[in-house]
């Protein structure tokens, strides 16, 4: 069974959702849902187990080995990534079904727990596949379950904010293919390690100058890399409340993590940054991601649009690390894709429970409720901490690697704007924390009251572990630390 488990991750998530589409019952296909997606954290946990401390799982699916059949690698980095998507989709999971009762007829969960398990499924795809093809197959996977999620927001610009994806997703899907297509036109193989060992050779082939092209471009795109991330604030905005916390914790950092897998091991760091100039060409768009995003953040009266542009800004945050190319730089993007997933997705959880009670995600409907809903918003000021990056909470310590990598460099100005941001940070959430405890609430909303259990435990949860992976780093820039050492190739 342990041999099995690189399968068995993926299986678990992949073959529930089938069934759950047959399943007419609301309640009986979230519990198959919900015990598989947990069932796939136990999976996950066990195979980050197994890699600790650098060790590399390599299974062959269906007996072929590499570089004919299709492998599925997973390292400490994957293995991050596969606890990332398991434990905070399971988290959001187990609030679905409350959550859904007001906006939703009860014959109709079933579809949307089959498109919320198709996507947790094909992330995990993506993450562990050692096949460049099947990173593109996983990616449209996906991507469509994520089209049909975003639409079902019960505002009529779900569906503009769906299709505005569909149309810039499609477009960077493409480009990924194309690039993957060059590759293989050159090399003769899909193996993303025979492609890592073959593409040094080819390094002046004008196809795989091309390919880079066309795949940053792609996954730029992917990431919402700014000025690629028009299509983010409205799908965020607009999607049923939980499924923006999914997706604010997943879709874009799995992104990210094939950013990462693609520029250091497959084209190299000596390709990707050195004869391509990619540091350079990323370096410019992060500072004005950062800048721009955090700016239009601070004037949002929307929360939910509020932290779909901080979004925004911490992507640029962790592309930054990588533009960088030193050990505390990459450490931060690596850090932070798992504290700002985290964070990201108890802050908009927390915001659907109190738009559960209170039916409006406006910051001037929001006011009192911090006497209202003592609970709820209190978990809000936790993670809204983390996302300001105070001392103790996870936000803190990617922040502080990030710092340093700046001033590794010697660029102390770069240092001087990462505190602005984050100062900005401080007046986007401030604002939010001011109105709930320091403004009356209207009679409308003095009946609000803290939400169910199912729905405010998964909150605390997060903030819980803000808090914890604020203290103890092992699992975060732990891991992030040997991860950044062993791809740019520097010793302990």
């Amino acid at each position: 069974m342990i041999e099995q488990l690189p399968a068995i991750v993926l299986l678990l998530t992949f073959l529930a959702a089938p069934v759950c589409s047959m399943i007419r019952c609301g309640d009986t296909a979230w519990k198959l849902a919900i015990s598989s997606a947990w069932l796939s954290v136990i999976a996950s946990l066990a195979l980050m187990y197994q890699v600790w401390g650098g060790e590399e799982i390599s299974y062959h699916m269906g007996g072929w080995p590499p570089p004919w059949g299709i492998e599925v690698r997973i390292d400490e980095l994957s293995a991050l990534v596969l606890v990332l998507i398991t434990l905070f989709g399971s988290l959001v999971m187990s609030a679905l079904r409350e959550s859904l009762r007001p906006v939703m007829r009860s014959q109709r969960h079933s579809l949307y727990y089959t498109a919320f398990l198709l996507c947790m499924a094909s992330l995990i795809g993506i993450t562990i596949t050692g096949d460049a093809f099947n990173v593109f197959v996983f990616l449209e996977i996906s991507s469509l379950s994520t089209y049909a999620l975003i639409a079902r927001g019960r505002d009529r610009r779900a569906l503009t904010a769906s299709f505005r994806y569909l149309i810039m997703g499609t477009i960077g899907a493409t480009f990924i293919l194309i690039a993957i297509g060059f590759m293989y036109t050159v090399t003769g193989t899909l193996n993303m390690a025979d492609l890592a060992a073959r593409l040094p050779e080819h390094t002046d082939n004008r196809m795989i100058q091309a390919s880079f092209a066309f795949f940053t471009i792609g996954i730029a795109l992917k990431v919402a890399l700014f000025p690629l991330h028009y299509w983010l604030p409205n799908s965020y905005t607009y999607a049923p409340k939980a499924t923006t916390a999914f997706l604010a914790a997943t879709g874009t950092k799995v992104s990210l993590y094939v950013m990462i897998r693609f520029f250091f091991d497959v084209y190299g760091i000596e390709f990707s940054f050195s004869q391509m100039k990619v540091g350079t060409l990323l370096m410019p768009l992060c500072l004005a991601g950062i800048l721009i995003a955090s700016l239009t953040a601070v004037f949002q009266t929307d929360v939910k649009r509020l932290l779909a542009w901080s979004s925004v800004a911490q992507l640029s945050y962790m592309v930054l690390g990588i533009a960088l190319l030193n050990v505390d730089g990459l450490t931060a993007s690596i850090t932070h894709m798992f504290n700002h997933a985290m964070i990201k997705a108890g802050l908009f959880l927390t915001l659907a429970a109190i738009i559960f009670r209170v039916g409006s995600s406006h910051i001037n409907d929001l006011a009192g409720i911090g006497r209202t809903m003592p609970l709820t918003m209190a978990a809000f000021v936790v993670l809204g901490a983390g996302l300001v990056g105070v001392p103790l909470t996870a936000g803190f310590i990617s922040k502080w690697y990030l710092i340093n990598a700046a001033l590794e460099k010697g660029w102390v100005a770069l240092a001087v704007l990462l505190i602005i941001s984050s100062l900005m940070a401080v007046v986007y959430i401030g604002k939010i924390i001011d109105v709930a405890y320091f403004k009356p609430a209207p009679e409308k909303h003095a009946a609000a009251k803290d939400v169910p259990a199912s729905i405010l435990a998964p909150c605390w949860i997060f903030a819980i572990l803000t808090i914890y992976f604020g203290i103890d780093t092992r699992l975060t820039a732990g891991v992030a630390g040997r991860v950044a050492q062993s791809l740019l190739g520097v010793g302990p």
